[in-house]
């Protein structure tokens, strides 16, 4: 499972198949906007493809891409895995990662149905580099 440290860098990820959303726990994000919200969303794209930023994260991509990233961004908001402090009053801390590893409990995963799909899948991509965490418990 993986927790996302950048709401633009992390969706970039995935929209360049680098991360499997479904490996996605959660996003913790800098922002507060609703992608379903066309104003808001606006204003997400710009911002990050050519706007403020010195180096906009999707400023390599071109204007037809812009449906793959808002696709992303809404799946990521309909799961509720998209966390954005700032809609409570707080800020998330600024950190050089993009992504980090985590291992829910096995107990979380029981409860959790899309959880353990996730982490069966990581299984798998781990098998196929050579490592297993299957033999640790995680209680």
């Amino acid at each position: 499972m993986k927790i996302g440290l950048s709401y633009s860098r992390c969706v970039r990820d995935i929209v360049d198949g680098v991360v499997d959303i479904n490996d996605v726990l959660i996003v913790i994000a800098g922002t507060d906007f609703d992608p379903n919200d066309d104003e808001q969303w606006a204003g997400i794209w710009a911002d990050y493809r050519i706007g403020f930023l010195s180096l906009p994260a999707w400023r390599k991509y071109a204007d037809e891409d812009e449906d793959r990233f808002r696709a992303v961004s809404i799946q990521l908001w309909s799961d509720g895995k998209l966390h954005q402090p700032r809609k409570f009053g707080a800020q998330r801390l600024s950190r050089g990662e993009v992504w980090l590893e985590a291992v829910l409990p096995s107990i979380e995963l029981e409860k959790n149905v899309a959880a353990k799909d996730a982490w069966e899948r990581f299984q798998v991509v781990a098998q196929l580099a050579g490592a297993s965490l299957k033999d640790r418990e995680f209680d």
